[in-house]
């Protein structure tokens, strides 16, 4: 007993250590991409290395795609443009499956990403059940624990493409969320100053390139399209349909609508930008009243059994020698 007390007491401290540096705020992303930039900008910088990872990713991704399309079939085949231009817009709309809009969140907007996807799930579901199957093998020596490591390996890795789609799609429409108050509070600047829409556009997308990369990629290629002969109209919905973020997709229903009937692009930005700075405080504030419901875990589980070894420990050791006494 006098030795469990002192470890149940570590393993809860040890465990409060642990919630509360998991609390601390940590470097931003954007801090934690510049620092990797200016590591690895020598190596970078080299155009012999460049050339040489450029080629091995193009062979991985054909590999990929090969496979990927022969187990997805036509569904992983990209379309040709003169099939793309055949389409009307409802027949491309039916045709975008739920696994391209995924993709398309995530930021694979590449005509071969569902070949690539297939593929990379099969190869990693073969790779996986392999090694697992020959590492316990040769380990343990014995056939169903190594079948059992291959299913598990198997299974990791038909499921791992999937959740790293949905990570990253989820990551970039956070970014993006957290990124679109600046974004809209410097195009309010920007349009007051006497600058079109267009180069508002691209104005924020230089200026926000430090903060969100993804938020100004996707500016960046609004700009490209409305230059390549896109509508307007058009170019800003696909940059809504792209990020599937609500707040972004508002904004560009509210600027179609002031382009078609010829309203102050300066008034309703700057009236949307106090709606969205009023749902970012709701969304504060909604955070900080989940936060007490969130504290009852770690209370329960961490603090609260620490606190009953320091208070009660004593007693039920002074107990325990009375009734050892009195036999």
């Amino acid at each position: 007993m006098t030795i469990l007390i002192p470890i149940l007491i570590g393993v809860a401290v040890a465990a409060v250590v642990a919630y509360v540096a998991w609390l601390m705020p940590s470097r931003s992303r954007a801090v934690e991409r510049q620092l990797t930039e200016l590591e690895h900008s020598s190596a970078a910088d080299d155009p012999v290395h460049r050339d040489r990872r450029q080629r091995q990713s193009q062979q991985l991704k054909a590999v990929l795609e090969f496979v990927g399309e022969r187990v997805a079939g036509d569904r992983a085949k990209p379309k040709t443009a003169a099939e793309a231009e055949a389409e009307t817009p409802l027949q491309a709309a039916r045709s975008r499956s739920e696994l391209r809009q995924r993709l398309i969140y995530a930021g694979y907007r590449e005509p071969s990403a569902i070949g690539i996807y297939w593929g990379a799930r099969v190869a990693l579901c073969v790779g996986l059940g392999l090694l697992g199957f020959i590492v316990f093998g040769a380990i343990l020596g014995d056939g169903a624990r190594a079948l059992l490591a291959a299913a598990w390996g198997a299974g990791l890795g038909w499921v791992a493409p999937a959740i790293h789609v949905g990570r990253r799609g989820r990551a970039r429409q956070k970014e993006i969320q957290f990124a679109l108050a600046d974004a809209l509070d410097l195009m309010v600047v920007c349009v007051e100053a006497g600058l079109a829409l267009n180069q508002a556009l691209v104005r924020v997308a230089d200026e926000i390139h430090h903060v969100s990369k993804v938020t100004s990629d996707e500016f960046t290629l609004v700009n490209l399209e409305i230059r390549a002969g896109v509508p307007r109209e058009d170019a800003l919905r696909n940059l809504g349909d792209r990020t599937g973020v609500g707040d972004l997709q508002s904004l560009v229903s509210m600027l179609i609508q002031t382009d078609r009937f010829g309203t102050s692009v300066a008034q309703a930005l700057r009236v949307h930008s106090d709606t969205l700075r009023t749902k970012r405080r709701q969304r504060a504030e909604e955070a900080a009243a989940k936060t007490t419901i969130k504290l009852v875990f770690p209370l329960a589980f961490c603090i609260f059994p620490a606190l009953f070894v320091v208070i009660l420990g004593p007693a039920l050791i002074s107990i325990y020698r009375t009734l050892l006494g009195m036999k």
